[in-house]
């Protein structure tokens, strides 16, 4: 496989089903791909997805502990309390991690983790856990030698011998450098350095380039919620023809989509929590972008009503949606290791089924805002805008 992917692309033979791609004014046949699998486990259905990819496969949580919190802006993390608190996610079975080399000690905290559950916790529970990382290189040369130091580093930092997914991150696609670093990161799977090669962040146009490159991903990790649906678009046609599947962070904006932000109003100094987080300022801004406060309160408010019915929380009812929507296979929910945590919220959204009822509800309340593809852009362009 190492060798093939330097190879020119016309050397590569794709026999399994045909992909057209639709773009503005332009209907184009690209190369035939073999659909990717996902399929959930028999034996518990509701909580684990398998993403497969040829001999590549990797199961994980659909609930995702989410680990960018560490990075600094939410408050001092305390080591032992944060990894004794990762231990209590895992043995409630929220076993996926997902973190990144910049995320401060993220990477560290896991590697604490998992020798403690080697040392603490029987076999099976080690065969569960799952470390997803991310890497965020600068726009440098993309050799072979510069992508394996790195992952190294992320695999001494995690102590594990592979990663179990490598979900790469690029800014500037005017430098066609991540083609170069994706063919390495697959050298190095090969290698079994890493077990999947994944994305994030990347819009619909690329990840169709990386596949017509050969490139074997499993995954794109984007931004998604019930304010911001664009992956319902172009992406969601392209990974259900190409069978790539969408890990979801931002699904519940960082708090605002909860019962703490219901019937608030932000612009009355102290009548509302306050906005000290940076997610919750990121998020703020893309309510501002889809249609504004008080849009986001009947949002709330529709939610609540939900919730109520089902007796669940309105984070709960957030990710259920998500989860729920074409080709996503996990959503992210972000934890604040030491300081808080939504176990019971994350463990309800495995028995949770919405009616139609609740969806025509959502998407009646959630139509109203603007088409944040329009105003944005596609997946991951919010991060590319000069």
């Amino acid at each position: 496989m190492a060798e093939l992917l330097h190879q020119p692309f016309s050397s590569f033979s794709f026999n399994v089903m045909k992909l057209e791609s639709r773009r503005v004014g332009d209907v184009r046949k690209v190369a035939s791909f073999k659909p990717l699998q996902c399929v959930l486990n028999e034996k518990d259905n509701r909580r684990i997805v398998v993403v497969k990819n040829g001999k590549d496969s990797l199961d994980m949580c659909r609930v995702v502990n989410g680990m960018w919190q560490t990075s600094g802006g939410w408050g001092k993390i305390d080591r032992d309390k944060a990894v004794d608190a990762m231990l209590k996610y895992a043995d409630a079975g929220l076993t996926t991690f997902d973190m990144a080399e910049i995320y401060g000690p993220a990477e560290d905290l896991y590697g604490i983790f998992i020798n403690r559950i080697r040392r603490e916790r029987p076999p099976e529970v080690l065969e569960r856990v799952r470390g997803l990382t991310k890497w965020v290189p600068p726009p440098v040369k993309m050799t072979g030698s510069y992508v394996r130091q790195n992952i190294d580093i992320s695999r001494k930092r995690m102590d594990v011998p592979s990663l179990d997914m490598l979900q790469f991150h690029w800014w500037d696609y005017s430098n066609t450098g991540y083609l170069d670093a994706l063919k390495h990161l697959n050298d190095l799977k090969e290698e079994g350095k890493i077990k999947t090669v994944a994305l994030t962040n990347f819009d619909t146009e690329r990840l169709q380039i990386i596949l017509e490159n050969g490139i074997p991903v499993v995954s794109n990790q984007v931004q998604h919620s019930l304010v911001d649906m664009r992956p319902q678009q172009k992406m969601a046609e392209l990974c259900q023809l190409t069978g790539v599947k969408l890990i979801t962070y931002g699904t519940v904006m960082g708090g605002l989509l909860s019962e703490k932000f219901l019937d608030t109003n932000l612009s009355i100094p102290f009548a509302a929590p306050p906005l000290n987080t940076p997610s919750l300022q990121k998020y703020k801004r893309m309510v501002d972008a889809w249609g504004g406060w008080n849009l986001f309160q009947g949002l709330l408010r529709t939610l609540n009503k939900i919730a109520s019915k089902h007796g669940v929380s309105i984070p709960t009812v957030a990710v259920k949606y998500i989860l729920d929507q074409p080709a996503v296979a996990g959503s992210m929910i972000g934890v604040r290791l030491g300081l808080s945590e939504h176990i019971n919220d994350a463990n309800a959204v495995f028995s949770l089924v919405l009616d139609e009822e609740d969806m025509n509800s959502i998407q009646e309340v959630s139509k109203k805002g603007k088409d944040l593809l329009k105003v944005i852009g596609d997946c991951g362009d919010e991060y590319r805008r000069i």
